[in-house]
């Protein structure tokens, strides 16, 4: 990239970066989602778009900014972390992902969707909130209302994840689940890193530490459901399925991240600061996507889409709980 091509990026991303900067504020002092403000920033200044001078930098920070904090959420995953959980508890937490997204491709039709958008709301429901609606969007076949679908499935979850965060640690009391199993449930559940944080420690540190763990391990899945849907595409736009598996340098960061996080390559100082480099991006990049979305048109006949993301959350939530209270 020349020095021109640098340039050009410069007005819009500013202003992503001043609507990223604003959200981690507003968050901060409302104690609320900061990706939800990043994202109703964003939209507040969709008719920035408009303009080809910044639209560039917003293009940027909506693609490659997404994708260094993708790779660099991988330095949060270790694999003596995924295993403190339970062999059997990971295989549900497996088999829960697998089974919402296919609910999602079900369901997708019967609320007039497309197969598309079932994998996308599915994804990002069993895996990782935004991040994950982001990454999968990115190996999806091109699509005219591809960033709406994906601004309405971002909003959806973050709401969804906020309330879970409130309701599922009465969940947690009223069943008196002891720390490892609320622990099971909370990051099984729970869109959000954040949102999982959150309800965890509000029941005790060592359900918060398990929570944590437990929700990463759904971070990692990301890298296998990645790749599957990347091969399935890749057989049916028309070509033969042989040759090279087209793979994408953030998600080789990703798996690179998480031997650096298992083998402690890198001094702590160094990991954290990778790790507030990956939310900022990721705040960036979904205050970008809110402005590349106009507010009307992003709400037009959505009952449908929202009933789809609710149906997904209450599934993954039953699936858990009933594994924790009868299976475990």
């Amino acid at each position: 990239m020349n020095i021109a091509a640098i340039k050009s990026l410069f007005p819009g991303t500013v202003i992503v970066l001043i609507a990223a900067l604003s959200a981690l504020y507003l968050a901060e002092h409302y104690n609320a989602p900061v990706m939800l403000f990043a994202l109703l920033l964003g939209m507040a200044l969709s008719f920035l778009s408009e303009e080809e001078h910044i639209c560039r930098g917003i293009n940027f920070s909506a693609k490659t900014l997404l994708r260094l904090g993708v790779a660099l959420l991988g330095l949060r995953i270790s694999f003596a972390q995924v295993m403190s959980i339970g062999v059997a508890n990971l295989a549900v937490i497996s088999a829960g992902v697998a089974l919402t997204i296919g609910l999602g491709i079900i369901l997708a039709g019967r609320f007039r969707r497309t197969r598309d958008f079932g994998l996308l709301t599915g994804g990002s429901v069993a895996i990782c909130g935004a991040s994950a609606a982001m990454a999968i969007a990115s190996v999806l076949p091109g699509h005219p209302e591809r960033e709406k679908q994906v601004v309405f499935t971002v909003l959806c979850v973050t709401t969804l994840s906020t309330i879970a965060m409130i309701v599922y640690p009465l969940i947690v009391t009223r069943f008196g689940l002891p720390p490892l199993e609320a622990g099971v449930f909370l990051g099984g559940t729970i869109h959000d890193v954040a949102q999982v944080v959150g309800a965890g420690y509000s029941v005790s540190e060592e359900a918060g530490d398990f929570a944590t763990i437990t929700k990463l391990y759904r971070v990692l899945m990301l890298v296998p459901v990645f790749l599957a849907l990347a091969a399935v595409f890749r057989s049916s736009d028309g070509s033969d399925g042989r040759g090279r598996l087209p793979l994408p340098m953030f998600i080789l960061g990703f798996v690179a991240c998480m031997l650096i996080a298992s083998l402690q390559l890198l001094p702590q100082g160094i990991i954290a600061f990778g790790l507030d480099a990956s939310k900022f991006f990721l705040v960036m990049a979904i205050a970008a996507l809110g402005m590349k979305s106009s507010p009307k048109v992003l709400f037009r006949g959505s009952a449908g889409a929202l009933a789809l993301v609710i149906i997904e959350t209450l599934f993954l939530g039953a699936l858990i709980l009933l594994w924790i209270l009868f299976g475990s």
